[in-house]
């Protein structure tokens, strides 16, 4: 294992010794490049050297060991060092996992209402606002590609961009059905109600990722119109877009020109598509996949949103927290982070159970 770390040292050196070079300073685009490939490798290179020194520790403390004066010292801290050299033997063997290329895109989000009629609709606003609470902490932007709203304030269906450095690694795991708990405003006798949301994330697509031939679409245009079927302008602004080979269609309406409808609609016919290739690639990795937190299925049932008891409850992970009211405030660090965590230990153990592990 320690030979691979000190290959990527080297790669992580060279580039560097790359990245002072004058004629690469001026291929900013090479340079950038360069600059985001010694980001990845830094925290690598900084494990696999705090790794070496705590095996130099040990190999002073076991020297210490030998004199009768010494000795406890020696043992209590060969205990500590021997547990640091662990932890740090299993982040090196986490970083060894191949990483998922599409973590460093942006996400596309769709929140989709369920079964529980204007409830689900608004049970689909507040997972809006959670992630839009969310991406404001993280210092992210949102951008609302389609949005179809009801006269309550619910959301029947949003699609919505959330732009940042490796938003998709932070959020891919959120698709599947949401379920919330609680007493609905209109629930006269006060009984506790179960609806649904479903959500899915999506990395979004640029035009190297997928190219889509202009013969293969149709292109309509149509009036937009507002939250209870009353139109919001008088010309035929809003876009609908079919690609035929496939009978995806999606639609925009909610800027004023057509050109900025069809440039959003465009990028999430793009998400999409894109997604849809990968299904083939991911059937493949189907009995891996088994292990990790959740295939992504947006009818895989992942989390409870209850009320009454101020929880939150991950069912991939049994992890519950009981703090509801940050959680939708955007609060969802702890929540995410351990989503992640139980995925990497997840495909480590896939890796040791195929016979590739390390030692």
């Amino acid at each position: 294992m320690l030979s691979r770390f000190q290959e990527l040292e080297d790669k992580f050196r060279d580039t560097e010794r790359r990245m002072s070079d004058p004629e690469v300073i001026g291929d900013q685009k090479l340079y950038q490049q360069l600059v985001k490939h010694h980001s990845e490798l830094q925290d690598v290179v900084a494990t696999y050297h705090r790794y070496l020194e705590i095996e130099a520790d040990i190999a002073d403390a076991k020297e210490m060991y030998r004199d009768p004066e010494m000795r406890e010292l020696a043992k209590a801290e060969l205990e500590i060092l021997t547990a640091q050299l662990e932890a740090l033997k299993l982040a090196l063997q986490i970083h060894l996992i191949p990483k998922d290329p599409n973590d460093n895109k942006n996400a596309v989000c769709e929140i989709r209402s369920g079964t529980g009629g204007e409830e689900a609709a608004l049970f689909g606003a507040d997972l809006f606002r959670m992630y839009s609470r969310l991406a404001e902490k993280q210092g992210w932007k949102i951008e609302v590609l389609s949005e179809n709203l009801t006269g309550l304030g619910g959301i029947k269906e949003i699609s919505f961009v959330i732009s940042g450095p490796s938003v998709f690694s932070k959020l891919k795991f959120e698709s599947g059905t949401h379920r919330v708990q609680r007493v609905p405003n209109t629930e006269a006798s006060g009984r506790v109600h179960t609806s649904a949301a479903t959500v899915a994330i999506l990395p979004e697509a640029e035009e190297v990722d997928i190219q889509i031939d202009t013969k293969d679409l149709r292109i309509d245009t149509f009036r937009a119109s507002g939250a209870g079927g009353q139109h919001v302008n008088k010309t035929s602004s809003a876009i609908r877009i079919t690609h035929m080979p496939s009978g995806m269609v999606v639609a925009c309406q909610d800027e004023r020109s057509q050109f900025q409808n069809k440039d959003k609609a465009m990028k999430l016919l793009r998400s999409r598509l894109y997604e849809q290739a990968s299904l083939d690639q991911h059937a493949k990795e189907a009995a891996m996949r088994k292990g990790q937190v959740g295939s992504g299925d947006r009818s895989e049932k992942i989390r409870t949103y209850n009320y009454p008891q101020n929880r939150v409850t991950d069912h991939r992970i049994n992890m519950s927290l009981y703090n509801l009211d940050e959680f939708l405030n955007g609060d969802m660090t702890e929540m995410l982070t351990g989503l992640a965590t139980a995925d990497r230990i997840a495909k480590l153990q896939a890796q040791e159970h195929a016979g590739t592990g390390y030692s």
